[in-house]
C-alpha cells in the first residue's frame, strides 16, 4: 500500500472524542485532506514553473473546504464532475496523488496514461468523471449522469461543479430546466471565488446571488460559507438528501476564494495583495480546522506529524511523476473509439 493510500485509510480509522457536534475523527480527516490538496497544489505550481507541467494549470489553493466538505456528504456510487480547476476534487474523491501528479507531467503512470493532462483526468473507480476544459460543458454532462441515475433508480447523486463565470452560460440553464422537469438527482455546486477568470462577479453578472439562479425553474438553492468545511458538509447533506429523495435538483453557491491567479499564467493584477492577505489571515479553511483541533486537545506536535506525513506523500508523488516513463507513441491511437 502506498503512503497516500495508507494515509487515506488512517484518516478513516482514527478514534477520538466529540467536540460539540464535530468529532475529533472528522477534524483530523478534514485537516489531512485539505493539507494534502494545499501541499499538492503548491508542488504542482513549482513543477509548472520548472517546465515539467505543460499546457494550462489551474490551482485550487484556498478553495479546499469545498471539495472536502462536499465529498464528506457523498456516498459510494455518487459521481463528481467539474471544470478545469480539478486537482483538489480528484484528491478529495480519493484518487492516488501519484497518479494525479504523473498525469500532470504527462507520464504513463498518470490516471489517464499521460494523455489527459491537468484539465482532462478521469477515474471511474472513485466516481470522478473528469475535469473539463470547455467552460460550463460539464454542467450538461453532470445532468446526464443524474439522468442515468434516475433511469437506473440506483439512489446515486451527481455532484456537478462549476464556477461563477460559468454560471452565465446558456447550457447551464438548459440543464436546470431539464433537471427540474424530470426531477433528476443532481446537486449543482457553484464555486464562487469572486473573479471567474479575472473579472469581479458584479461586473459580469446582472445578479450576484447565484444560489437563486434556478428560481425561475423552481430549483431551491442556498448560499454557503465555502471557507468552512463543516458548513459545506452540512449544506451538502441537505442538498444530497433533497436530490436523493426524488425532489429533484438543488443549487449550492459556495462563497470561496482562490489565493492564486486564474491559472499559472495569470498575474492576478485585478485585485490587491492586501485583499488576498486579508482572506488568508481571517478566513483560511485549513487554519480554521487547525484551531478546532487545538481546542479539541490535539497537540502542536501531533499536527506537525500530520503535516510531515502529507509532505512525504507529496514528495513521493513528485518523484513518481518525474520517474514514470512517458507514454509510448502507440498510445496516440488508443482510447479514441469505444468498441461495442
Amino acid at each position: 500500500m502506498s503512503m497516500a493510500r495508507a494515509a487515506q485509510k488512517d484518516s478513516k480509522t482514527d478514534s477520538g472524542k466529540k467536540l460539540s457536534n464535530v468529532s475529533r475523527d472528522d477534524l483530523l480527516k478534514y485537516y489531512r485532506q485539505m493539507v494534502l490538496i494545499r501541499r499538492f497544489e503548491e508542488r504542482a505550481g513549482q513543477l509548472y514553473g520548472m517546465g515539467l507541467i505543460g499546457g494550462f494549470c489551474h490551482l485550487y489553493i484556498g478553495q479546499e473546504a469545498v471539495a472536502v466538505g462536499m465529498e464528506a456528504a457523498s456516498k459510494d456510487g455518487d459521481q463528481v464532475i467539474t471544470g478545469y480547476r480539478d486537482h483538489g476534487h480528484m484528491l478529495a474523491a480519493g484518487m492516488d496523488p501519484n497518479a494525479v501528479m504523473a498525469e500532470l507531467t504527462g507520464r504513463s503512470g498518470g490516471s489517464s496514461k499521460g494523455k489527459g493532462g491537468s484539465m482532462h483526468m478521469f477515474d471511474i473507480e472513485t466516481g470522478f468523471f473528469g475535469g473539463h476544459g470547455i467552460v460550463g460543458a460539464q454542467v450538461s454532462l453532470g445532468t446526464g449522469l443524474a439522468f442515468a441515475d434516475f433511469y437506473k433508480q440506483n439512489g446515486n447523486v451527481s455532484f456537478t461543479y462549476f464556477g461563477d463565470g460559468a454560471a452565465n452560460q446558456g447550457q447551464v440553464y438548459e440543464s436546470f430546466n431539464m433537471a427540474q422537469l424530470w426531477k433528476l438527482p443532481v446537486v449543482y455546486v457553484i464555486e464562487n471565488n469572486e473573479y471567474a477568470m479575472g473579472t469581479a462577479l458584479a461586473r459580469a453578472s446582472a445578479t450576484v446571488n447565484l444560489s437563486q439562479r434556478g428560481s425561475s425553474f423552481g430549483i431551491p438553492g442556498e448560499t454557503v460559507d465555502g471557507m468552512d468545511v463543516f458548513a459545506v458538509k452540512e449544506a451538502a447533506e441537505r442538498a444530497a438528501e433533497h436530490a436523493r429523495s426524488g425532489k429533484g435538483p438543488y443549487i449550492l453557491e459556495m462563497k470561496t476564494y482562490r489565493y492564486r491567479g486564474h491559472s499559472m499564467s495569470d498575474p492576478a493584477k485585478y485585485r490587491s495583495k492586501e485583499e488576498v492577505d486579508e482572506v488568508k489571515t481571517t478566513r483560511d479553511p485549513i487554519d480554521h480546522v487547525k484551531t478546532m483541533l487545538q481546542q479539541a486537545g490535539v497537540s502542536e506536535d501531533d499536527i506537525k506529524t500530520i503535516d510531515n506525513e502529507i509532505k512525504a506523500i507529496v514528495l513521493e508523488a513528485v518523484e513518481f511523476a518525474q520517474t514514470s516513463p512517458e507514454p509510448d507513441p502507440s498510445e496516440l491511437y488508443t482510447d479514441v473509439y469505444l468498441e461495442a
